[in-house]
């Protein structure tokens, strides 16, 4: 098993694989999971399994949410507590069995009240890199060929949501230019005038290693 991260729910990551408790199904809080799995890379689990489908039914038009929804996880409750990553685990409805290692020393940890729909702790620190590391394009992407003279029409509607230092996430306009390369039907958009119509919703992310994950969802 790997190290655990350190700080606030500083999770245990790269998990043994994970069992549902029997009574969990009922106060299952979702956004904790998504916090610990996506950290973890996604690990293969049922609960890892239920919340990647959550993070992405959320993208999923419409309304677009955002996909992690740190606000609904509550880690200062978990930080209170002994062993707060096995308490972030009880909020997740999950039991990693008794490979869990115990809680990180939590010196570095220095709380913060939450500002409008941010964390209830203080997620500035670079353990939580791989929440501000997820991006999400809502992309409306069209370009032909238009009238007798040939003239080239483009258009372009792209919003970018994104997590600030405090876990809030934020909506703003985008350009063409900044969708992610791994985003699928933009090729060419801009250059000659390939026919171009796509709308899609784009996620990607990194987890705690670093590794690059992506999904997208074309309506």
């Amino acid at each position: 098993m790997r190290r655990l991260l350190s700080t606030a729910a500083i999770f245990a990551i790269g998990f043994t694989p994970l069992a549902v408790k029997p009574a969990a199904a009922q106060g299952y809080q979702i956004d904790c999971a998504i916090l610990l799995c996506l950290a973890g890379g996604w690990p293969a689990s049922v609960p890892c399994a239920r919340a990647r489908a959550e993070f992405i039914r959320r993208i999923t038009p419409w309304p677009v949410e955002p996909p992690l929804q740190i606000w609904r996880c509550p880690m200062r409750a978990a930080l209170r507590a002994p062993d707060p990553v096995a308490r972030l685990y009880r909020l997740a409805g999950v039991n990693p069995g008794p490979a869990v290692s115990p809680a990180p020393q939590m010196e570095g940890l220095h709380l913060a009240q939450a500002v409008g729909h941010g964390a209830d702790i203080d997620v500035s620190g670079s353990a939580f890199a791989f929440i501000r590391s997820i991006d999400v394009f809502d992309a409306y992407l069209s370009q032909g060929v238009v009238g007798e003279g040939e003239h080239c029409r483009r258009t372009a509607r792209i919003r970018h949501g994104s997590y600030d230092s405090t876990g809030q996430f934020r909506w703003r306009i985008a350009s063409p230019g900044e969708l992610p390369p791994a985003f699928q039907g933009d090729e060419g958009f801009g250059a000659t005038c390939p026919s171009i119509r796509v709308r899609a919703v784009f996620v990607d992310w990194e987890d705690h290693e670093g590794t690059y994950g992506s999904e997208q969802v074309n309506y």
